[in-house]
């Protein structure tokens, strides 16, 4: 069965024992606005009068709770010493507490965007959650210890981009969402902006949630929370250019907005119950001008099916603002903004009208402003930070310093104090001593009605041959309450009437425990769970482990290709492979070619086994298309390492992001001719290890030597075995045959 870390079923026990935290718990603030109710903050800022700093580099937003300060951050210059950190200070003393450090993986960010983006608390328990830069997620308690950890590359098909921008989680009642761009499998495959909720206490996903169309951009708007019709939902941005409202219990969408041709990740404000304001610095959908703030009218009741809001929704729209991820604070009943052009401007919500403009710096980006006492505190890209005391007309400058590093992130305000954190370090102004004032505390808690829907935790899974998966039924009322755990009646397979593929996954069920025999094959498919007239689905794979062999022999070629060859998807449980790959013809067999039918995936790397794998070997025979002036890359993932064959360098490369882990050596590759590749890696006692790779022309035998041996100082401890191929312009084909995992 798959293990949940003994502390988090502690933590699940003792959980209401715990006294709720109270502070800045998410990065903007207790409003969801980020304006504070404290009063007496300093305003005289200046380097060199912090209260104390704290050399550590980020782009995000510290975050306090009863004391404690939490920050995403990251150490060292470009190399494996970059590493990402989650920090736990001492809000007042800034002494170091305890940190957890967080080494990339098999991503695309470039070193100055590591730490974009902030952790969350959760006001019950004070634990605190995080998304880092390539999908990795964690939760750890306020002492730091872990609850679990959650690989969203390997286990959800994340997409990841250089900008590596990841923002903030959120916690709502049992729930942490994180928000990104995922290719997962099946129903999921196609990339596409999504959501997913997991358990807090035990990380089990509890729904995911598909509200928008094709992403056009990484995904970085944080949930804001309300109601709508007695139900918990949530408003968002998102990477695909809508703003979407989604039930934020069941993960049911409700309504989008299409806003951009680019993404919307700034965060909304709301304006009442019936309004909410959105920000964007991409081309509109309706116009050829670029940018706007806009006003958009709720609907006021929960909508049977998701609804595409239009024209009609938009009450007003103000296109002085291009603003591409900075996002809006309300304060003094007005909506203050940075745009992009370096101007703070001052607009009436009501009507949408600018009432100022103020220059402030050549241009900005990401960073947002704060509020409290009175005062705008605002970061500026250029290292420039403001203190402001806004007006009717105009803003008048407090206070400036300039701060060795760009700013990217927004202030929080705690006790007396202010926050900010640079890529030269955190910085904190005012007392010591300061007390802390938060929001009133709305009783929005009512008594559950009657059971009206299920929801199956996990919503979704992954065995290796010879485990098991507990799972557990919970019933619904109508607005997606937990009334509380029922049994369900029986357990049985299930087919979508509409699904492409009848697959069914090749495990069974006792009771309310799915178990995989340690003969059960590569598969996939759904269950359902029925309890009286109710039922609800969870779907999940049979993914690869030690032992699995795959020479395509057995796959029916049934499909015609763009190009008009006869070829069929790759097996259904890789993650995001069937619309980035085919099962075709080649060489009078049967192998993996990557699709050229789309440029957005002419890179891709797709996992096949489970993240939790370590110590195997990992071999395939390799081959890339092409001719002596451009071939493609092909390459296998083995425990978060990329080995591949670059056929445009003439190399044997092995990295784990390429500003981390990057070392070759010369390989002579001809083009359409097979290679067999073979991969370890192998982790010592103390954490370091060494990647071993060794290729050779197939029709030759296995030389004896590893051709590339790269010792790595933080070895990465497991990770799924996976396919790479990188097809420059989508021009040139790679061919991937015989793969085989085994233990060595």
């Amino acid at each position: 069965m798959r293990p949940i870390p003994t502390f988090a079923l502690l933590a699940a026990l003792s959980a209401p024992l715990l006294a709720a935290v109270t502070g800045w718990t998410d990065w903007r603030g207790p409003l969801q606005t980020g304006a504070s109710l404290e009063k007496g903050l300093p305003t005289d800022l200046k380097a060199g009068n912090e209260l104390w700093t704290y050399d550590i580099k980020g782009g995000g937003t510290p975050v306090i709770a009863d004391g404690n300060l939490y920050a995403f951050g990251f150490y060292g210059e470009k190399g494996e010493d970059t590493r990402e950190a989650l920090l736990c200070l001492d809000a007042v003393t800034g002494e170091k507490k305890w940190e957890v450090l967080l080494s990339d993986y098999i991503s695309d960010v470039v070193y100055n965007r590591y730490g974009v983006g902030a952790p969350v608390v959760d006001p019950e328990t004070g634990n605190v959650y995080l998304q880092t830069s390539n999908g990795r997620c964690v939760g750890y308690t306020r002492d730091g210890k872990q609850l679990w950890e959650i690989s969203l590359i390997e286990e959800y098909g994340r997409l990841t981009f250089p900008n590596g921008r990841t923002g903030s989680p959120a916690v709502h009642g049992n729930l942490v969402i994180f928000h990104c761009v995922t290719a997962n499998w099946g129903l999921t495959g196609p990339a596409q902006d999504r959501f997913y909720a997991f358990d807090k206490t035990t990380g089990e996903i509890v729904w995911y949630s598909s509200p928008g169309v094709r992403p056009v951009d990484s995904s970085f708007a944080m949930p804001v929370f309300a109601k709508l019709g007695g139900h918990d939902v949530f408003y968002s941005g998102g990477g695909d250019g809508n703003v979407y409202c989604v039930d934020a219990n069941t993960g049911n969408p409700l309504w989008r907005f299409p806003l951009s041709a680019g993404g919307v990740n700034s965060q909304v404000i709301l304006l009442g119950n019936d309004r909410l304001v959105a920000i964007h610095g991409s081309e509109n959908l309706d116009a050829s001008t670029t940018g706007r703030l806009t006003c958009i009218k709720i609907p006021t009741t929960y909508p049977d099916e998701q609804l595409v809001l239009g024209k009609e929704a938009e009450v007003w729209r103000n296109n002085d603002h291009v603003a591409f991820t900075s996002s809006p604070v309300l304060a003094e009943g007005k909506l203050f903004t940075t745009i992009a052009t370096g101007e703070l401007l001052c607009t009436e919500p009501e009507t949408g009208k600018t009432l100022w403009k103020k220059k402030l710096a050549p241009d900005q980006i990401h960073a947002s402003p704060a509020y409290g006492d009175g005062k705008l505190f605002v970061p500026m890209f250029d290292g420039h930070f403001f203190v402001l005391d806004p007006g009717d007309s105009d803003a008048e400058v407090l206070s400036e310093v300039k701060l060795s590093e760009n700013c990217l992130g927004a202030p929080s305000i705690w006790a007396g104090k202010v926050y900010l954190i640079t890529k030269s370090g955190i910085h904190c102004w005012g007392p010591a001593e300061g007390k802390f004032v938060g929001a009133p505390k709305e009783n929005t808690e009512s008594q559950p009605g009657e059971i009206a829907q299920l929801q199956i935790v996990p919503a979704e899974f992954a065995l290796r041959a010879g485990e098991s998966q507990d799972f557990k039924v919970f019933g619904l009322d109508s607005h997606g309450t937990r009334v509380k755990e029922v049994t369900p009646e029986s357990w049985e397979a299930f087919i979508p009437p509409t699904a492409k593929v009848k697959a069914k996954v090749d495990a069974t069920f006792e009771g309310n425990t799915l178990s995989a025999g340690p003969d059960a094959q590569l598969s996939a498919g759904a269950f359902k769970a029925s309890f009286g007239k109710l039922s609800a689905t969870t779907r999940g794979r049979v993914v690869a482990g030690p032992g699995y062999k795959e020479d395509f022999e057995s796959v029916p070629l049934v499909m015609d290709s763009p190009e008009g060859e006869k070829v069929n998807f790759p097996p259904l449980p890789w993650l995001g492979a069937r619309i980035k790959w085919y099962t075709l013809e080649k060489d009078e067999s049967k192998v993996l070619a990557n699709r050229l039918d789309n440029v957005l995936f002419q890179r891709t790397m797709n996992f096949f086994g489970d993240v939790h794998e370590t110590g195997y070997t990992l071999q395939a025979d390799v081959m890339t298309d092409g001719n002596r002036r451009i071939m493609s890359s092909v390459g296998l993932v083995n425990q978060r390492y990329l080995i591949a064959l670059v056929g445009n360098s003439q190399i044997l490369e092995v990295s784990s992001n390429y500003e981390r882990v990057n070392q070759s050596v010369k390989f002579k590759i001809q083009p359409n001719t097979w290679y067999h590749l073979k991969t370890q890696v192998k982790r010592n006692d103390d954490g370091s290890g060494m990647v071993l790779a060794k290729a050779w022309p197939r029709e030759e035998g296995e030389p004896e030597a590893w051709t590339i041996e790269v010792p790595v100082k933080y070895c990465h401890p497991n990770g799924a075995p996976g396919v790479f191929a990188f097809s420059p312009q989508a021009q040139k084909r790679v061919y991937i045959d015989n793969i085989e995992l085994t233990k060595p």
